[in-house]
């Protein structure tokens, strides 16, 4: 009686699984409440996806059906690229800018501008500041050249459009990116604002640096054509940015004062929140409709451009968002960061070096590939944002 095992006191393992073992009551809680957890979770999304509107819920299917029929509509259509050039403004596509300030419009006048001077006086805001500044002025133009020489060394019209590509920083839609993610719309505006700046001052030295100066320390040629100067891009930031920057500022501070503040928020931005995504949309097909036939015609040089510029996405995007979780911000300052480091303004991009090299240019055609790779890759990281709410 005394071999007997006494199966009260038996629990099952590995070395001992029995019908008559018993599994350990507090394993067995813990496997079952994670269970529990990551059940809940799934239909906590599924809630969340149902109370979006129609349009929202299928942001993605919209957005490339845009890219599609922009490509056919610029393949198929005799005459569209034509008719594009002839509508611009020095080196400004009109058609692009009028989607452009209907997407932005409305994003803009959601900012609370009189809560920017309080901003301002946090310590936070200028860490910020200080960590997008090294992103998107030292890193990504670094990274972008590198990628560009190191997978592009036999294409040097392509190379030249990546790299001019790397140097333009996002002003633009980076605001839709960071308002679909639910990131800081102030912190947002305010890096915007930022970079602009910059952007005047910078990009024209940094493109002939990247291009024609760097490359001779490792036995390259200087680019004759390049000779960029700062008044396209100083056009170009205050037509995408400093237009619908006033604009909202005025809408919010005329309209607040002629109602309230209960009434703007409740009644007015619902009503032009639409806007944001029918500008996103028509701005889509504006700029493939633009490239279509280059797109289609050159397919092979257009994969092989869109190597660097995924790798790109791919290292600034995920880097980022690691490095601001290693430094310990919040979610909605990690989105907004991560967004700003990633995008690049590809119509500055597109606009110089259309107005450099010609519409029909390889350069063109490269900066024309940017949103073919940023739009879609923000596409597949959005739905991903409930993982990285878990963090939060």
């Amino acid at each position: 009686m005394a071999d007997t095992p006494t199966r009260e006191r038996c629990l099952k393992s590995a070395e001992c699984n029995f019908e008559y073992c018993f599994e350990d009551s507090v394993t067995s809680y813990s496997a079952a409440n994670d269970i529990i957890s990551q059940t809940n979770l799934i239909f906590q999304n599924l809630d969340l996806l149902h109370k979006l509107n129609f349009i929202d819920r299928f942001l993605a299917l919209w957005i490339l059906l845009a890219m599609v029929i922009g490509v056919l509509i610029g393949y198929y259509v005799p005459g569209v690229e034509p008719a594009f050039a002839t509508v611009q403004f020095s080196s400004v596509s009109v058609p692009i800018a009028i989607g452009l300030l209907v997407m932005i419009y409305p994003v803009l006048c959601k900012l609370q501008y009189e809560q920017l001077p309080k901003i301002f006086s946090q310590r936070e805001i200028w860490i910020q500041i200080a960590v997008s500044l090294s992103l998107n002025w030292i890193v990504g133009p670094i990274l972008m050249t590198g990628l560009a020489w190191a997978t592009l060394p036999d294409l040097e019209g392509y190379r030249t459009g990546v790299i001019m590509v790397g140097m333009a920083r996002c002003i633009a839609m980076v605001l839709i990116w960071n308002q679909i993610a639910q990131g800081n719309a102030n912190y947002c505006a305010i890096l915007m604002v930022v970079n602009s700046v910059l952007q005047i001052a910078l990009y024209s030295p940094l493109c002939v640096l990247f291009i024609n100066i760097v490359p001779t320390w490792f036995g390259g040629h200087v680019d004759a054509q390049i000779a960029l100067q700062m008044w396209p891009v100083v056009q170009s930031v205050l037509i995408y940015l400093g237009i619908p920057l006033a604009a909202g500022l005025f809408t919010r501070i005329i309209l607040v004062r002629l109602t309230s503040n209960v009434w703007y928020e409740t009644k007015f931005l619902p009503h032009i929140g639409p806007f944001a995504l029918i500008g996103l949309l028509y701005t889509i097909i504006v700029m493939f409709a633009n490239q279509g036939h280059h797109i289609v015609d050159n397919i092979g040089s257009v994969f092989r451009v869109m190597v660097p510029m995924l790798c790109y996405f791919t290292i600034m995007f995920f880097g980022t968002f690691m490095l601001c979780r290693m430094m310990g911000f919040p979610y909605s300052q990690i989105v907004t960061q991560t967004f700003t480091a990633a995008s690049n303004n590809f119509e500055l991009a597109i606009a110089v070096a259309v107005g450099v090299y010609g519409i029909n240019s390889d350069q063109a055609l490269a900066a024309t590939i940017g949103p073919l790779i940023e739009v879609p890759g923000v596409l597949l990281i959005l739905p991903a944002k409930t993982m990285i709410d878990n963090y939060h």
